[in-house]
């Protein structure tokens, strides 16, 4: 097992190198970008840009539209680093390495995360290419970032989890969302993170909806575990690119994923700029 010195030290030698290599940028805020969802880095005013593949100890992004790349620059008035591409459990990784960007910058000072990822809607009352504002979240992963060594230096063995995702956040983007005129498209769910790659069967479905789920997804649970760990507030949310729920079931391939989040993504732009400037 790894121990928790060394993985401390290989999260200080990423740090290191791209503040090297970034000439000492400090971002203040954290920006994950999902499947299909990179077009958000086109708004960056992007100063330094880094392949994950020279970063010590980075895994490397083998999903599709995922570019595998660090962003530093600026977003609505602040300084952010952009992770272009996300690293999922099913790749084959673990969960320390799921997570290990976002305990990087982290140590590159970032004080919020805000994530974005596509989801199977559950819940009826969802459309195609709406966003989903994540409230709460159930894990479904075969295991969680917290498990083995605690680093101390980051966290508490025991995080609370009370409030996974911030109200203040998620209050600003509502608001945006409103300002915006497209507080139609927006909703509040619960999350549920399940492993993949596969999609879920018609029973698993159910079974996630009865359970108190509205949409489904393979990700951001462990980065926003990492994150509360490490004491930072989470905004997280959902583009809702298929629909999962009673009378609206259909096979999916992942062009029909990237097509709507696509259609969404000038929504999800406009609203992280929102939140970032403050409105």
């Amino acid at each position: 097992m790894t121990t928790a010195a060394h993985q401390m030290q290989q999260l200080r030698e990423a740090a290191a190198y791209i503040q090297q290599h970034a000439a000492a940028f400090q971002p203040d805020c954290g920006i994950i970008l999902g499947t299909g969802l990179g077009a958000l880095a086109r708004e960056v005013q992007v100063q330094h840009t880094l392949s994950y593949a020279d970063i010590p100890h980075f895994p490397l992004s083998t999903v599709e539209s995922h570019a595998g790349r660090l962003l530093l620059g600026e977003l609505g008035g602040r300084r952010v680093a952009v992770l272009q591409g996300r690293f999922h459990y099913y790749e084959g990784y673990d969960m320390a390495q799921v997570v290990f960007p976002v305990r990087v910058l982290k140590l590159l000072g970032i004080g919020q995360l805000l994530v974005s990822n596509a989801a199977g809607g559950l819940n009826p009352d969802f459309a195609l290419s709406d966003l989903m504002l994540i409230d709460d979240h159930i894990n479904l992963q075969p295991t969680n970032p917290l498990v083995g060594p605690n680093l101390d230096e980051l966290g508490p063995r025991f995080p609370d989890m009370f409030e996974p995702y911030s109200h203040a956040l998620l209050a600003r983007a509502e608001s945006a969302a409103r300002q915006l005129g497209f507080a139609d498209r927006v909703r509040r769910g619960v999350y549920a993170s399940l492993p993949g790659p596969m999609l879920e069967t018609p029973a698993e479905y159910r079974y996630l909806r009865t359970i108190g789920a509205d949409a489904v997804g393979m990700s951001t649970v462990p980065e926003v575990i990492a994150a509360r760990h490490m004491g930072l507030p989470v905004l997280a949310v959902s583009v809702i690119t298929d629909l999962a729920s009673p009378g609206h079931l259909k096979p999916v391939d992942i062009q029909h994923i990237l097509a709507a989040a696509a259609n969404a993504e000038p929504r999800l732009t406009a609203l992280i700029k929102a939140v970032l400037q403050g409105r």
